[in-house]
């Protein structure tokens, strides 16, 4: 199936309120502004949704546009306020029937105050909310479809299908697109394949220093000289822990360091379920749990080899994208989006999902590897990282989506209410356009 992606199509003037004050003399005279782009999600904690929406944010602003983010908030907020966005708390996290329907007219007052032109939702709660209230007021929604989600009742798909209604369908891999058409029935004409993208400032390995690393080895108290295997990722049933921690089990050796790293967002339960496991196996001196890691690039230099074992299939997988852009080989499971994120052969180990003996061959493989081969997958590992999820190409693309949606028709707003402040937005009820 071809989908298109990443095409620029003609910049389209549209009719839109007044001008805002951020915008050149020049296109102010002309009656222009810039587009106003909100994204809406749960919050802005940790995670691979998070960190799309702050580089998308971030690039936003940087073309010139008005960049709001809508959510309940979180750590991420101040990274997103030094990028130039905008956040608006509102308590879309929440998944409560009467709150979601007051979120629909919360976020229709935000569209109003600052005259949004593209609503963007990338979970479902908030996404319901942000279909009402774009469709109420007129202007375009798009979707980033983040994962397959369970969908194993009628009403639970229904649920689901949010996602799959957007004038543009955000798909992170191939397998996603497909699974869009396929199971959603969303029109394959509206729907862009466009890969999250990686920061390789950050996660380059020439730019981690030696006493980043040692700092971490001191916390974690890892011994010199003793192989490293990781598993970064939430403590969640179906990242694979438990296989992981099996498949170390069955090798019968204690030659290395097995670390989980990853926060338990609160699933105290499945952490203390893994710790039940590690001394079911006596390998309390192996394999441990670390908590979330703020330093992920030095963390993964710290590896010899980088692990996804998800026992569901990855929407995409950026565990093994900055894994192997830091020059480390990965074994991830032989499903979904992993079979577009790592090369079988090349830069690591496709197995087969909930297998841990194939696991546990496939650890001893890459721990054999010698410093020559190690050197070559490291080669590789970085050269396809950095040819296909670069975090440019990923922005680039999403802007090209929304210069794609403000292209087909003309909308037509009320003008922000009197006072906006903090979007730019100037008082009073005239109309602008809008240069895309």
């Amino acid at each position: 199936m071809d989908i298109p992606g990443g095409v620029t199509p003609p910049r389209a003037m549209v009719e839109r309120p007044a001008p805002y004050a951020t915008q050149s003399p020049q296109a102010t005279a002309k009656g222009w502004r810039p587009p106003v782009v909100l994204q809406v999600l749960p919050g802005l904690v940790t995670g691979g949704v998070e960190r799309g929406t702050v580089d998308v944010a971030a690039a936003v602003a940087a073309a010139g546009w008005v960049s709001l983010v809508a959510s309940s908030g979180g750590p991420m907020v101040r990274e997103l306020e030094r990028a130039g966005a905008r956040h608006i708390a509102l308590p879309l996290d929440s998944k409560n029937p009467f709150v979601m329907r007051a979120n629909i007219e919360r976020l229709g007052e935000v569209i109003a105050r600052h005259g949004v032109d593209i609503v963007h939702a990338r979970s479902r709660a908030p996404a319901w909310s942000a279909l009402f209230a774009a469709r109420r007021a007129g202007v375009r929604f798009v979707t980033t479809f983040h994962g397959t989600y369970n969908a194993g009742n009628p009403a639970k798909r229904w649920y689901n299908s949010v996602m799959a209604r957007g004038d543009r369908v955000i798909a992170a891999s191939r397998f996603i697109v497909d699974h869009v058409v396929d199971q959603y029935h969303a029109s394959a004409t509206l729907v862009r394949h466009i890969p999250r993208g990686i920061d390789f400032l950050r996660f380059d390995p020439a730019r981690v220093s030696a006493e980043r690393q040692a700092k971490l080895a001191r916390e974690w108290r890892l011994p010199d000289g003793v192989p490293v295997v990781m598993l970064p990722g939430r403590l969640t049933r179906w990242k694979g822990q438990g296989v992981l921690i099996d498949a170390i089990a069955q090798r019968g050796k204690r030659d290395l360091r097995c670390l989980l790293v990853g926060s338990d967002q609160g699933r105290g339960f499945y952490r203390r379920e893994l710790e039940q496991r590690i001394a079911r196996h006596g390998l309390e001196t192996v394999v441990h749990v670390i908590d979330h890691c703020s330093d992920m690039p030095a963390a993964l230099k710290l590896a010899d080899l980088v692990v996804s074992a998800s026992t569901d299939a990855e929407a995409f997988g950026r565990v093994a994208v900055e894994a192997q852009a830091m020059g480390k080989p990965v074994v991830a499971t032989d499903h979904g989006g992993s079979r577009e994120t790592v090369l079988h052969g090349e830069t690591g180990w496709l197995i087969k999902p909930g297998d841990p003996a194939q696991l546990a061959a496939a650890i001893d493989a890459a721990l054999a590897l010698s410093e020559e081969e190690r050197h070559a997958i490291a080669e590789r590992a970085i050269a396809f990282a950095r040819a296909s999820f670069a975090r440019e190409l990923m922005c680039a693309r999403t802007l090209d989506v929304y210069r794609e949606v403000l292209a087909e028709r003309p909308l037509v707003h009320p003008a922000p209410a009197a006072g906006a402040s903090g979007s730019g937005a100037g008082p009073g009820p005239g109309r602008g356009k809008v240069a895309a």
